[in-house]
């Protein structure tokens, strides 16, 4: 089921659509080629992984597959004009673009496009019948601001995932491999209809748990180990994205120490980000408390990212990222502190940029939960 099918009475597609057109007179472009999946989906309705779409002034155009032929109508129907190609998709865009009047400067998703494919626009290029110019994130960032619908998708997997949460902590034990945790951690996704995994779940145990985007190993789960669990659900094509760290028995007092920093740090980010300052401003909310704790050198990726119909999208929360974030975006606040050979702590939440603040979308504690041994 397309996203869009789950907004009853409220069609978001002509809007977005809409505001695709403005922005081709803003980039002096006659039509728009959209290919990345995410943004289609986010035009269209369309939740297949074989499609493009040609966006113009005048006419709204898709080709997909036989494979999509019954979910093509079932998504789109008449919103678009459809086009089923059994041999080659872009040899039909060629044949479209042909009987297509007044289209001579055409933008493409540069970030989206394979070199085998952009090799065929220089290619149609070379012929002088239309120029292809490489646009960056045009789609991408209209998707930064989220409508109503769009948050509320995200919320329900942010539920979906915390819950699956809740169901697996009584379930760990000393002994358990993280694949084995992953596993439980998985099915206990599934179980709460979570429709995909955003991304490979991350367990991460004992000194591993200092590997930001450690994959689950077939180590051992021991008695004093950090814990660091981060996961995702996914709401008709909508990620949610979240971690926690716990400890297998009794915390010790450096592991208290440093997740009491970590713990704080993303309070403040929470309390403190706003609409309107640059996603490098937000990152130094947490990265400067850090800092001062004496752990700066160990927190060594970005506060955090936008998150939608992909779980790592357009705003950033970075030390480089000078972009104002907009009103009604949703991130991520996710700082840590990581030291090799010990171990390593993450806390991370979704949040929702309101007028007023932010509002946190992830509702499990930040408190330091010990995992009975």
């Amino acid at each position: 089921m397309s996203a869009v099918a789950t907004m009853p009475g409220v069609d978001r597609r002509p809007e977005r659509v809409a505001r695709v057109v403005s922005a081709l007179t803003e980039h002096h472009l006659d039509a728009l080629l959209v290919t990345g999946s995410a943004n289609i989906r986010y035009l269209t309705g369309f939740s297949g992984s074989s499609g493009l779409l040609l966006v113009t002034p005048r006419d709204l155009l898709f080709i997909t597959d036989f494979r999509y032929d019954t979910q093509v109508k079932e998504e789109i129907g008449d919103f678009a004009r459809v086009r089923i190609e059994n041999v080659s998709l872009w040899t039909a865009l060629w044949e479209e673009l042909s009987s297509l009047p007044k289209l001579s400067v055409i933008g493409f998703e540069s970030a989206q496009v394979m070199h085998r494919d952009f090799a065929r626009f220089l290619q149609e290029a070379e012929g002088g019948r239309w120029q292809w110019r490489p646009q960056n994130a045009i789609v991408e960032t209209l998707r930064e601001a989220k409508d109503v619908d769009e948050v509320a998708l995200i919320e329900r997997a942010a539920g979906m995932a915390t819950r699956a949460l809740q169901e697996t902590l009584p379930q760990i034990r000393p002994g358990l491999t993280e694949l084995e945790i992953a596993g439980i951690l998985e099915k206990a996704l599934r179980d709460q209809e979570s429709e995909a995994y955003p991304f490979e779940t991350i367990v991460a145990s004992g000194p591993r748990a200092a590997l930001p985007h450690a994959r689950a190993s077939r180590r051992a789960v021991e008695v004093g180990d950090f814990l660091l669990l981060d996961f995702g659900a996914q709401a008709d094509g909508y990620c949610s994205d979240i971690t926690r760290t716990f400890v297998v028995g009794r915390a010790d007092d450096l592991q208290r120490e440093v997740y009491g920093v970590v713990r704080e740090a993303n309070e403040r980010a929470i309390a403190q980000v706003r609409a309107g300052m640059t996603g490098q401003q937000a990152d130094a909310i947490a990265r400067d408390y850090i800092a001062e704790r004496g752990y700066g050198d160990d927190f060594g990726h970005s506060l955090g990212h936008g998150v939608g119909l992909e779980v790592h999208e357009s705003p950033r929360l970075s030390r480089t990222a000078d972009a104002t974030l907009p009103l009604h975006t949703v991130v991520t606040i996710e700082p840590g502190i990581y030291r090799a050979g010990w171990g390593g702590v993450r806390i991370e939440d979704d949040v929702y940029l309101v007028p007023n603040g932010a509002r946190v979308l992830t509702d499990f504690t930040h408190d330091l939960l010990e995992l009975p041994a």
